[in-house]
């Protein structure tokens, strides 16, 4: 067959231009993407910071970061830099050979973590909380006992073996029969946990806060006795940090935190990490401490992509940048000023005020989040219906002093507009 020449009609005349307005995205979204992802809205096309644009040029300020995993925000001149120097010289290696970002990002979180003093530790790259969980799994499942401990209302992810985990009945449900031997109990409930630990459980796995389930911290004194519960009963202590680790609370990880804690870091047995972590970039972390970090044995596991040398560089440009710009410490005085400035609000529609650091739940006194969302939208933030009475705050941990306080002035505002169904 003769190819068409250059002045064949086929290639002389060019194909209109593509709309590219939210509603034209939004209309392709539909018809291209699965229906499981929803139905967004807005097609985010630019950012700097805590501010995004969208495809019908409006600018917003940035309370969601993605759900907590653009850590210094968008288009940061550190990621950008550690991303393209890493894609200009090997972009994948595979775990068949060694990639050095991986060596030292795994190195840098292992003494963030503190493993030395826990007799060790080893690293699991791969590519999401829900990965990094599955891994977690995995290495529970090595101690040979059948049990897992879970907890009603966690998340943990959404393939099959995180899902498992995941104490939503509404989430599980319609996938069934999932990997079996998980127990779920009362989160924050001492002696329900205590009850359901015994010699044939394998792990007990905890969010330090649900994120997934309306920002709710463990309570003082949770996360200390499931330590002292496992370590009792020979059990290993998982703690899922997906969304609560990489400086999120103020705290490297969540378990350092004295508010959760009530007192001394508690040290797991396995900690898992995604989101903030790769600063944007596809990035999960299973961090195994002690004689748990022998457990997964060559062969056991794997992952083509975990520990890509790209994601890998922006992971440490993530933690050079919280270090070096002295992060953890902006984080709580923003978390702080936030919570305060909140609670010492009097609208109808505020409750209490949950979390930690800039994870953050606003709790409402009637189910109205999912107004308030859209409503915040059109006084120009994004922020996020995380249940149906509970907005989400995740800004990304660079946020300025100008964006909270545009945030704090705006809410009564925001929450009237809510209260009357739309812009008055």
């Amino acid at each position: 067959m003769t190819p068409p020449s250059s002045t064949s009609p086929a290639l002389a005349q060019a194909a209109p231009a593509a709309e590219t307005s939210n509603a034209a995205y939004a209309e392709r979204w539909r018809g291209a993407m699965n229906p499981a992802l929803g139905a967004p809205e807005l097609a985010l096309v630019s950012g700097s910071g805590a501010r995004v644009t969208d495809a019908d040029g409006t600018t917003y300020t940035d309370f969601l970061s993605g759900v907590a995993v653009n850590a210094l925000g968008h288009a940061h001149p550190a990621v950008i830099r550690a991303v393209t120097e890493q894609i200009g010289t090997v972009g994948h290696v595979s775990n068949l050979f060694i990639s050095t970002r991986a060596v030292e990002l795994a190195e840098r979180l292992l003494t963030l973590v503190g493993a030395d003093a826990a007799g060790g530790g080893k690293v699991f790259f791969a590519n999401s909380g829900a990965e990094a969980n599955e891994a977690a799994f995995k290495i529970a499942r090595r101690t040979g006992r059948p049990k897992v401990i879970s907890a009603e209302g966690s998340f943990h992810g959404r393939t099959m073996g995180a899902l498992a985990l995941t104490g939503q009945p509404g989430k599980r449900s319609g996938f069934e029969p999932l990997p079996g031997g998980v127990e779920y109990v009362p989160y924050g409930d001492v002696e329900a946990l205590r009850a359901a630990v015994d010699g044939t459980t394998a792990a007990v796995l905890l969010e330090p806060i649900q994120g997934e389930y309306g920002v709710r911290p463990a309570p003082d004194g949770y996360l200390r006795a499931a330590r002292e519960i496992t370590r009792e009963h020979g059990a290993l202590l998982i703690l899922d940090e997906v969304q609560t680790g990489i400086g999120r609370t103020g705290y490297w990880f969540a378990h350092q935190a004295p508010e959760l804690t009530g007192g001394e870091p508690v040290v797991p047995d396995v900690m898992t990490l995604a989101k903030g972590i790769g600063g944007g970039l596809p990035l999960g972390a299973c961090v195994a401490l002690g004689e748990a970090a022998e457990l997964l044995q060559p062969g056991q596991h794997a992952s083509t992509f975990g520990g890509n040398p790209v994601c890998c560089a922006a992971g440490l440009a993530v933690l050079d940048t919280i270090e070096r710009e002295g992060l953890l410490d902006h984080v709580t005085k923003t978390g702080k000023r936030i919570t305060e400035a909140v609670r010492a609000m009097d609208h109808p529609l505020l409750g209490p005020v949950r979390g930690l650091g800039l994870l953050i739940g606003l709790v409402l006194t009637a189910p109205v989040a999912a107004e308030v969302a859209a409503a915040a939208r059109r006084h120009g933030f994004l922020v996020n219906a995380v249940a149906a009475d509970v907005i989400r705050l995740a800004p990304p941990l660079v946020v300025t002093e100008g964006d909270t306080e545009a945030l704090l002035a705006a809410l009564p505002a925001i929450l009237d507009d809510a209260s009357a169904g739309g812009p008055r």
